[in-house]
């Protein structure tokens, strides 16, 4: 009865380790914000304009 306790608090451990680590992984100054996206957008369909046809 203990064992299958602890191996349910060690695979409990593991699964909150990987919630974990795939939250804070990420970019080292977060998540770019909505207005960045829109400008980096813009910036880039200024470069590469679509074809006129």
């Amino acid at each position: 009865m203990g064992l299958i306790l602890l191996e349910a608090l060690a695979a409990g451990l593991v699964f909150i380790l990987i919630i974990w680590w795939t939250m804070f992984s990420g970019r080292k100054k977060g998540e770019l914000h909505d207005d960045a996206d829109a400008e980096d957008s813009a910036k880039a369909a200024d470069r590469n304009p679509p074809p006129k046809s």
